[in-house]
């Protein structure tokens, strides 16, 4: 009995590295190349995939780690930030107090502004009322009470 051209699959070797499927149902219609050896671009291939694999799971990844330990990372980030404005803080004023004679002016502003603070505010009694009003109007209007 003979086999139906329209039905099977022909399998032809002319060696063992080499084989061709070629399918009889449609006409022209050749299996692609197999080879038992792989090319430099599939051995490339298939080094890159497992690290293209892990780059489209990493946002993924992140915000997952984000969602789960968000509180520790804003304090750490807070820890940070106020560390680095510190520094820079004093690195600012260390500059100003490097330039000439602004060092001593600065001092002298300062005790200036000190005595007539005092002088102000904290010499007599109705004036130390006066200010201990305002220290709390401030302080209700900070948080929220009034």
């Amino acid at each position: 009995m003979e086999p139906n051209p329209q039905e099977s699959v022909y399998t032809e070797s002319s060696s063992p590295e080499n084989k061709v499927d070629v399918n009889v149902e449609q006409p022209g219609a050749i299996a692609q190349f197999s080879s038992s050896k792989p090319t430099p671009d599939q051995s490339w291939q298939e080094l890159i995939q497992p690290v293209f694999d892990f780059l489209s799971k990493l946002p993924g990844i992140i915000s997952g780690f984000y969602y789960q330990y968000q509180s520790a990372l804003i304090l750490i980030g807070l820890v940070v930030g106020g560390g680095i404005s510190v520094y820079l803080t004093l690195a600012i004023l260390d500059a100003i107090n490097d330039i000439p004679l602004l060092a001593p002016i600065f001092e002298l502003v300062g005790v200036g502004y000190t005595i007539w603070f005092i002088a102000r505010y904290l010499w007599k009694a109705e004036t130390r009322k006066e200010l201990g009003n305002e220290f709390n109007a401030l302080k209700d209007q900070l948080l929220g009470k009034q």
